[in-house]
């Protein structure tokens, strides 16, 4: 089966469960899976339920598609997302994001916990990602174009969004948030970067890396959808930080950064869906 098969599979199948049609699209990363039952819930679709849909293995994910509004904006909710990591092809990892298209959201929100690379950085910060290198994972546009989706070489000299980035930065000074900037890097993963991984990618010009995301990004921006990230700094990378690195010191951090972190992404996703720019991505439409 090829990936345009296999998306319109999951595509029939996630229909025969909802009829929900999202207008945003939220991926939550490690420490912020309960941001979902935050919002007013109408539909929940296990992963596991859908036809021919790769299923995360990563402990504290749950697992799931939760469709709902954030105050009027209805949003579709990646509860724990699928990694290159865990053994899937990367049109696999790269499929929750192309159906969640298919299904109408045309605005993208990725979230991760990250280790700090930029010595400005420290654990529990917020950073809002404004560049990516992708380059230490394969592209997940690989192989035959899905025309239907985007063109065969896709710009990717604007991938995050500045005006969705710069309305989650003014939500944050509202909310008086801490929100740093900087540049995310993608290694594959699951072992965390040696010391000498992590000062090439400061060379690079990496402000904190992890092991997801940038790969989302990339299918996203193909199928132009407008893209924003904040990466949550759980810890700071090998070689900067003395300590030995654990999955459960990150989700430690994680899960002390999640308050501030949920709040700001409420309350800026509400003032996204404010946008005139955002509004007309769905003419004569009301979303639901």
């Amino acid at each position: 089966m090829d990936v345009n098969e296999k998306l319109e599979m999951c595509y029939q199948d996630m229909r025969r469960r909802t009829d929900f049609r999202p207008r945003l699209a939220l991926v939550l990363g490690s420490g912020l899976g309960d941001f979902a039952e935050t919002i007013r819930v109408q539909d929940t679709v296990a992963y596991k339920d859908i036809k021919g849909f790769p299923v995360s293995t990563v402990a504290g994910h749950k697992g799931r598609f939760v469709f709902g509004y954030v105050e009027d904006v209805p949003v579709v909710i990646m509860q724990g997302r699928v990694h290159y990591y865990e053994g899937y092809d990367m049109t696999d990892v790269a499929l929750p994001i192309r159906l969640m298209y298919r299904m109408g959201a045309r605005a993208l929100i990725l979230t991760n916990a990250a280790g700090g690379i930029d010595p400005t950085l420290r654990p529990g910060d917020l950073m809002l990602i404004t560049d990516q290198i992708s380059s230490f994972v394969p592209s997940p546009l690989r192989g035959a174009n899905l025309d239907d989706l985007g063109c065969r070489f896709p710009d990717m000299s604007g991938i995050y969004d500045k005006e969705l980035g710069q309305t989650l930065a003014d939500t944050a000074k509202q909310l008086d948030i801490p929100l740093k900037r900087g540049t995310y890097v993608q290694m594959s993963g699951p072992n965390y970067e040696s010391p000498a991984e992590v000062r090439m990618c400061a060379i690079l010009g990496g402000s904190a890396v992890g092991m997801s995301t940038a790969c989302e990004a990339v299918a996203a921006n193909h199928m132009r959808m407008r893209i924003c990230g904040i990466s949550c700094v759980s810890n700071m990378a090998s070689g900067i930080s003395e300590n030995p690195l654990t999955h459960e010191e990150v989700q430690a951090m994680a899960d002390q950064a999640a308050p501030r972190f949920k709040a700001l992404l409420y309350k800026g996703i509400a003032a996204i869906g404010a946008l005139e720019s955002f509004k007309a991505l769905y003419p004569g439409s009301d979303g639901r």
